[in-house]
């Protein structure tokens, strides 16, 4: 009598109910789609794309701003008499708007890793097949993507209102090239330091303080102390002391490499030996940005 009743018992507790979910038969698109969409959906969300009305205005607003800047400097050329090419020269649009730029990666970096940090998303991207290496690669790429597409499409309004203007056509399209060569390094260099200051806190606010500090305080400070050595005599300081800050960083090789003018104190620029440093200082820090935002996603319950 026990046999059957604990055979019954059994039976009652073991038992599988139908509560209607439906396997799945389709083709598993993997890992590397997982990835591309990752970039993509980033890449979108640095303009706002996907999301809300409000999202939209800040991004677009300071895109606007960059393209605007270049279609009235295009006008002005063309309608200046006797003018024979654009009033400057490509490698120094995106040192000019700077501050544009700051205040874009300033924005959109916490936008894109605070958010995943905050709300615990971490862990849910990465029980999909996606690895730590791919989340990181995305987020860097779909920043960088943003930051060129930022910097690079007021490059293609100057050529092409220079072509328009029948500017001489070799002298446009190699300013053109060495431009776009500078763009991308910065776009490189600023969404790896942007984004390892935004994935340092959860908290957006502080990520937009933090990528701030690191643009805005570093050029004000390498600045100050660049034109107290010309004033001072000490000149030979002047190019090393622009190793310390990201877009003095990228004006010494634009400098060194791309035929820019230096806007350093005294055009006191690096030339081709400090130029090789220069380079070697900005791939360091990209590769040290890769490292410490590998090292920040090791632990998946963020």
């Amino acid at each position: 009598m026990s046999t059957e009743t604990g055979a019954v018992s059994g039976s009652e507790t073991s038992r599988i109910h139908n509560i209607g979910y439906r396997s799945y038969d389709g083709t598993r698109l993997g890992r590397s789609y997982a990835r591309r969409s990752l970039y993509s959906q980033s890449l979108r969300g640095s303009f706002g794309l996907g999301r809300s009305a409000k999202s939209k205005v800040l991004p677009m607003l300071l895109f606007g701003v960059m393209c605007m800047v270049a279609a009235i400097i295009v006008a002005v050329a063309i309608a200046a008499p006797g003018a024979t090419a654009l009033p400057i020269k490509y490698t120094a649009f995106a040192i000019y708007l700077q501050a544009v730029i700051g205040l874009f990666l300033a924005a959109q970096a916490p936008q894109s890793v605070s958010r995943d940090l905050r709300f615990k998303s971490v862990p849910l991207y990465f029980s999909r097949p996606i690895e730590r290496v791919d989340y990181v690669v995305a987020k860097l790429a779909a920043m960088a993507s943003a930051l060129f597409i930022l910097t690079g499409a007021p490059l293609v309004i100057l050529y092409v209102g220079a072509l328009l203007g029948k500017f001489d056509f070799a002298e446009q399209t190699k300013g053109f090239g060495q431009g776009l060569v500078s763009v991308a390094l910065l776009s490189v260099l600023f969404a790896g330091l942007g984004l390892v200051m935004a994935a340092l806190t959860p908290r957006r606010g502080f990520g937009v303080a933090a990528v701030i500090a690191v643009l805005t305080i570093s050029y004000g400070a390498v600045s100050t102390v660049q034109a107290i050595a010309w004033q001072t005599g000490s000149t030979g300081a002047i190019e090393w002391l622009g190793l310390f800050s990201p877009i003095t960083l990228i004006g010494g090789v634009q400098t060194a490499f791309l035929g820019a003018s230096s806007a350093f104190p005294g055009e006191e620029g690096p030339g081709a030996g400090a130029g090789v440093v220069y380079l070697i200082v900005v791939l360091a820090l990209v590769a040290g940005s890769y490292a410490v935002l590998m090292r920040r996603y090791r632990r998946v319950g963020l």
